[in-house]
């Protein structure tokens, strides 16, 4: 189970990053018109589908560790977001929208790497 969410997370990154490079679902730097994204977003988001998919088509304990730190880092991108707008630097656009689907993305991901990678799933 934990192998096919890190796969099923991996396409879902890999859509989203592509789509904020396409002007129709991008109009002004805003994914589907709410989320701000520029070209390292759109990366980041890029490599983290990639990563996801290699650690869901490796193993189990693959994508228990995958899970875990990517909760790990978008619990803190989300901290950072709402603590101020300039993450990494000024590198990453962030909005009030961003920063909540981080901290809830970052949620659910901790939530597969330590609960549901503590089962044989």
């Amino acid at each position: 189970m934990l192998k096919i969410l890190a796969i099923l997370f991996g396409l879902i990154m890999l859509a989203i990053g592509i789509m904020g490079y396409i002007p129709d679902f991008s109009p002004n730097q805003r994914l589907f018109t709410l989320f701000s994204i520029n070209f390292w977003n759109n990366l980041f988001h890029i490599a983290t589908g990639v990563i996801a998919l290699l650690c869901g088509l490796t193993s189990r304990a693959a994508s228990k560790f995958f899970f875990i730190i990517a909760g790990l880092i978008y619990a803190l991108l989300a901290v950072f977001g709402f603590l101020e707008r300039d993450i990494l630097f000024g590198l990453m656009e962030a909005n009030t929208a961003d920063n909540l689907l981080n901290l809830i993305v970052g949620i659910i991901c901790l939530y597969f790497g330590f609960f549901l990678g503590s089962h044989r799933s």
